[in-house]
């Protein structure tokens, strides 16, 4: 009975081992397969965000097209409208001094016949006044 208890024993402890070794490879499969998964998973990962990276680079870069492209037209049509406007200051301003000048030259003119005119009275009163002393001395 001692050895057929021996026996049971050594099969019991046989089995115990075999079943230790059958979860052990289950174990190791397990953590091989989420392995493999999260080596996937981050591969996967890696790809778009470098896609996403690459298409984050053409936006920037187009929009700054769009910007720059944008600013260029400003200024072109910013120093065009001033160039205009200098033109018409300038006109405005020649206008404006033909217009000073002829009202002046004719200022001038209306100044120097009321000169002329005063200057004629006053000689004539003079000659008047001198023909009146003349007439009374004698």
């Amino acid at each position: 009975m001692k050895s057929k208890l021996s026996l049971a024993a050594v099969l019991l402890a046989v089995a115990a081992f075999a079943f230790g070794q059958g979860a052990g490879t289950e174990v190791k499969k397990a953590a091989e397969d989420t392995g493999h998964a999260t080596k996937t998973a981050t591969k996967k990962t890696g790809h778009a965000t470098a896609k996403a990276a690459d298409k984050t680079a053409d936006a920037t870069t187009d929009a700054a097209k769009d910007t720059g492209s944008a600013t260029k037209t400003a200024a072109k049509k910013t120093a065009h409208g001033t160039a205009k406007a200098a033109d018409k200051t300038a006109d405005t301003t020649s206008d404006a001094a033909k217009k000073t000048g002829s009202a002046t030259e004719g200022a001038a003119k209306k100044t120097g016949h009321v000169f002329k005119k005063g200057a004629k009275k006053t000689a004539h009163g003079v000659k008047k006044g001198a023909e009146k002393t003349a007439d009374t001395v004698k």
